[in-house]
């Protein structure tokens, strides 16, 4: 049985009416699991708040401060698309942590893979700024939780939001234990991820980007990331594999602007590939989080696809 973190406090991260990152998202995925009975065969655990110190091995507290200032006077911005409401604080530390208790979870035995359901998302944030509907970056934070509390040595994260990950790939450029793999659209937001962005330092190789036009094919797509997964990724030999799991690639996302052609199966698909990477490699332990994904009639399919895939040869 595999693990699913969600607390119904993320749905008090207030975005404002009409904002495309909103509650809804949440209670359309949960609707889809439950429906599907998908929902019944995780192992639900509970989420807990990150600490400070934990938020710190990745955020500069100058930006942890600014969070609590913004929520403080809420409502606010901490960008032209980033909102927060008076409790947006607290729920961001629970979507972090909720990460952390599913690695947490995962190394404990309890189970080989989670499905975080976190809100607010996080791969836009980086070390010194909250943007891009993100407040704190929580699959980064999960990594560096995964190295000093647990003694991990080579996280993979694996990120196949329509967005790229610039939070993440900041985090980490310069880091040879963290292997970075992002595909996304191009030119888009954030308008980072160009394939010459390798790494820099003792980092150099260890970022991997596969920006991808609006045209692209779905099938292209797949063949692409298999080509890292099986290749590259493979050969970094992670001992741990993290996936920031956004749904804005599919092919009617609103935000994603159609985003890279996808099915809502093709999420089973992708996952399927990082699944048996990680079996080789890592003890087959792999925890996803969300981020992007924006078509609430949809968004559920694409989840239910993903999740399914965790949930294979993992029990009841």
């Amino acid at each position: 049985m595999a693990v699913l973190v969600v607390d119904e406090e993320y749905l008090e991260h207030d975005t404002g009416e009409g904002h495309p990152e909103c509650p809804e998202r949440l209670l359309s995925i949960l609707g889809m699991l439950s429906t599907s009975g998908l929902l019944d065969r995780f192992e639900r655990i509970p989420a807990r708040a990150a600490s400070e110190e934990e938020i710190g091995r990745i955020h500069a507290q100058r930006l942890i401060e600014e969070v609590r200032q913004a929520c403080a006077r809420a409502p606010g911005r901490l960008d032209a698309d980033t909102p927060v409401s008076a409790a947006s604080f607290e729920v961001a530390r629970l979507a972090a942590g909720g990460v952390l208790a599913a690695c947490d979870a995962v190394l404990k035995g309890d189970a080989r893979r989670a499905v975080c359901l976190a809100r607010p998302p996080g791969h836009h944030a980086t070390p010194a700024r909250a943007m891009g509907f993100c407040l704190f970056n929580n699959v980064a934070i999960a990594a560096r939780h995964l190295q000093a509390k647990h003694g991990i040595g080579r996280v993979l994260i694996v990120d196949w939001d329509v967005h790229h990950g610039n939070g993440t790939q900041d985090a980490f450029y310069e880091d040879d234990t963290v292997l970075f793999f992002s595909t996304h659209r191009h030119p888009f937001y954030p308008g980072t991820g160009l394939e010459n962005e390798t790494g820099s330092g003792r980092g150099r190789g260890f970022t991997i980007n596969r920006p991808l036009p609006a045209t692209v094919t779905r099938e292209r797509f797949l063949e692409v990331f298999r080509e890292v997964i099986r290749g590259p990724a493979r050969e970094f030999r992670p001992d741990f594999v993290l996936i920031s799991a956004g749904y804005d690639a599919y092919k009617a996302d609103p935000v994603g602007a159609g985003g890279l052609n996808l099915d809502a199966m093709d999420f089973g698909l992708l996952t399927q590939e990082v699944l048996a990477l990680a079996a080789e490699t890592a003890g087959g332990r792999v925890v996803s989080t969300l981020e992007g994904g924006y078509h609430l009639g949809d968004l559920g399919w694409c989840v239910a696809a993903h999740a399914a895939a965790m949930l294979e040869n993992e029990g009841p």
